[in-house]
């Protein structure tokens, strides 16, 4: 019995080490192969940034030249950079330069030093420039070449500055430098003489000095280039060319910039807002303002006008005022006009006292303004006579109510028109305010609640002020009507995004659920230092979007 358990235990064992041996099979021995070893090439990224100053970002694209055009076709670009709330050539500057919003960097003077805040003890903070990053954390050489003396001196730590002191010449020393520094890593070159061009004739492509400035700065551009493809080590650098402005138009009338940002392994790509972002007033803190009117937005005792706001209340608070140009209510002493919330209700306010009139005037409308929608509240004011002057409410262009303000009389006042809360807190959005020099009719009114494009307004030539309150970032609501003046934000304001969620006003975005990107001159050093491989701290207290790490996929490799 023992044995034949043996038997069975050994056999299966014995079959096992067949199988395994028939299975073998041998095969040669291949020769070694030695391959020659490559080493891999790491490219070294490097940074130039052209700056045209003057040059607004409509007119460039109206112009087109010809070698800013050629390097756009290899870029992400934007032809409408939001410019800051002081936004002269100081502090254009100094925000393209730190990369901080004018809010923060306070610098507006030909100094280049902060301007301490009113009725403020504390000392100004201070920023680094961008190049004080790439000296600290790179190993290569940094250039500014510029005309401006007082720009010069204020980035002061760069490896070369050569002293120039036309376009030209800043021209001719930055290509010096592009062909006699192997180590430069960024450099930033300034030219002048289209905004010096613009201040004869305009800052537009139809006028021809402007235009031919445009296209001198374009020539320039195109040796810049030049240069650079022309290094003894193009082959293994990795350049981005940046050419932008300090602000378009001149420094006491700034517009809207540009940005291009070419390499080559970018695609052509126009990067822009996408959906509705505008400011959400929620406290008496946050207030946008036109700082002064010369006078437009008086009215006195006997001229019509007419006032629309589109908004949409979160809250129903009481007795917050939220748009108007009035001294503050005292009692029932008040001179200009003002618009209050009262729970759903929405109330018209006139007064006179300090010009010989009455007190407030006051019209409550049943406007259901606290349900979370968008609303269009339209005020128009009708002088018939002496003895009537008849303001009008209208909800969504329905006629609501109306009364006669003209014991008020003489309503202006050299308060600030305002947009925000005043005397208590609130909660709105507001879009598309506008302003007309005559009193709309009740047709025209409930016709064009939901005109997508104001041009279309069969009153445009009356409009003295457009808002449409959607830039999405910095602190300037642009006036887009033919006539009147930007508001300024001040406060801690912020452009939340509504997406689809738009005024009758408002065109929705068919991109909205794309990228948004919103730039602002703080983005050109941003994305220099992103570009450069500088880890971008909070500390730094930088605004500036790098948008280019948002497309790493066309250039990483």
């Amino acid at each position: 019995m023992f044995m034949k358990k043996m038997i069975y235990r050994i056999f299966p064992l014995a079959l096992l080490m067949g199988l395994v041996y028939t299975g073998c099979k041998k095969y040669e021995n291949p020769a070694p192969v030695f391959e020659e070893f490559k080493p891999t090439v790491n490219t070294q990224r490097k940074v130039l940034i052209i700056s045209i100053d003057g040059l607004t970002g409509s007119e460039l694209k109206a112009i087109a030249p010809t070698n800013i055009e050629a390097l756009r076709k290899t870029s992400k670009y934007s032809y409408d950079v939001l410019r800051g709330s002081v936004a002269n050539d100081v502090a254009s500057w100094a925000t393209m330069i730190t990369g901080v919003s004018y809010s923060k960097h306070l610098i507006k003077e030909t100094t280049f030093q902060p301007t301490p805040k009113e009725n403020s003890h504390e000392a100004p903070a201070v920023f680094r420039n961008a190049f004080d990053y790439v000296l600290q954390y790179k190993s290569v050489k940094t250039a500014m070449v510029t005309p401006w003396a007082e720009l010069r001196n204020y980035v002061k730590v760069v490896d070369f500055a050569p002293v120039v002191s036309t376009d030209v010449a800043a021209k001719d020393s930055a290509i010096n430098i592009i062909n006699n520094s192997l180590p430069l890593g960024t450099m930033i070159v300034n030219f002048r003489d289209v905004e010096v061009a613009g201040a004869t004739g305009g800052f537009v492509a139809s006028n021809t000095v402007y235009k031919n400035a445009v296209i001198k700065a374009d020539e320039y551009v195109g040796n810049l280039v030049a240069a650079v493809k022309a290094r003894k080590n193009y082959a293994s650098e990795n350049w981005l060319i940046i050419v932008t402005t300090n602000h378009g138009g001149s420094n006491a009338d700034p517009k809207p910039g540009f940005i291009i940002a070419s390499n080559s392994s970018l695609k052509e790509q126009e990067v822009k807002k996408s959906g509705f972002n505008t400011v959400n007033f929620k406290t008496s803190a946050i207030t946008a303002t036109v700082p002064n009117d010369n006078g437009l937005y008086n009215f006195g005792d006997n001229k019509d006008f007419t006032v629309q706001l589109q908004t949409k209340f979160n809250s129903s608070s009481y007795y917050p005022q939220f748009l108007g140009k009035s001294t503050p209510l005292v009692g029932q002493v008040m001179t200009g006009w003002f618009w209050m919330q009262e729970g759903n209700q929405w109330n018209l306010e006139f007064g006179g006292s300090a010009n010989g009139g009455g007190g407030k005037q006051q019209l409550g409308v049943a406007a259901g303004l606290a349900d979370g929608s968008w609303h269009t509240l339209t005020m128009t004011v009708k002088y018939v006579n002496a003895t009537t002057r008849t303001a009008s409410a209208y909800v969504d262009g329905v006629f609501k109510s109306s009364y006669n303000v003209s014991n008020s009389k003489n309503i202006n006042t050299n308060e600030l028109l305002k947009l925000g809360v005043v005397g208590d807190n609130s909660d709105f959005y507001a879009a598309n305010l506008s302003i007309f020099n005559v009193a709309l009719d009740a047709a025209v009114v409930s016709a064009n609640v939901s005109l997508k494009d104001i041009k279309q307004h069969p009153n445009y030539a009356n409009l003295i002020g457009f808002w449409p309150i959607d830039e999405g970032g910095e602190g300037v609501l642009s006036n887009k009507a033919p006539n009147g003046y930007d508001m300024f934000l001040s406060g801690p304001f912020s452009w939340p995004s509504l997406g689809t969620n738009v005024p009758a006003g408002t065109l929705v975005d068919p991109n909205a659920s794309g990228k948004s990107i919103i730039l602002t001159p703080a983005a050109v050093s941003a994305t220099m230092l992103y570009w450069m491989n500088v880890k971008i701290l909070p500390e730094f207290g930088i605004d500036g979007n790098p948008f280019l790490n948002q497309f790493e996929i066309e250039f990483l490799k």
